[in-house]
């Protein structure tokens, strides 16, 4: 998906859209869950941690250094899960991809209001945010195989 911007020149301009990434980070059958803290529309609200992919960083990279500045560990990236979803009126794409905890790390919630370990039976216990809700069902599968 690309979208089109008219230049100064009055000539469309094609660019990639920008590239969210989340990690769903799985432990004994259960995913991480985390409560937004802003903006005030969405405080309160659950997603996958994760962020923007900086320019010239892989997005893997860009798991790994958004979940050592949002919680505190270190993680391994496994496969994607679910599919891209569109955010931001197709200005952003977010892509996320299951992780597992390295070295017995704990996560600590530096940039959250709280966290919650979630089972398969569990998902539906919080309010989603909208981009990260169409993954909570392709989550469910890998749930319930403990993978």
């Amino acid at each position: 998906m690309r979208t089109e911007r008219i230049s100064a020149s009055g000539q469309p301009e094609r660019r990639s859209p920008k590239v969210v990434v989340g990690a769903a980070i799985i432990h004994d059958g259960r995913v991480l869950a985390c409560a937004r803290t802003a903006p005030p529309e969405v405080a309160g609200m659950w997603e996958f941690p994760g962020g923007k992919v900086e320019p010239g960083e892989s997005e893997t990279a860009a798991l790994v250094r958004e979940c050592a500045e949002e919680l505190a560990v270190r993680v391994e990236i496994g496969d994607r899960v679910g599919r891209n979803v569109r955010m931001a009126h197709g200005r952003s794409v977010l892509k996320v991809y299951a992780a597992r905890l390295l070295y017995g790390d704990e996560p600590k919630a530096l940039e959250h209001s709280a966290m919650r370990w979630l089972s398969a039976a569990e998902l539906d216990t919080v309010t989603w945010l909208p981009a990260d809700a169409p993954i909570v069902e392709a989550l469910r599968p890998l749930l319930a195989t403990g993978r």
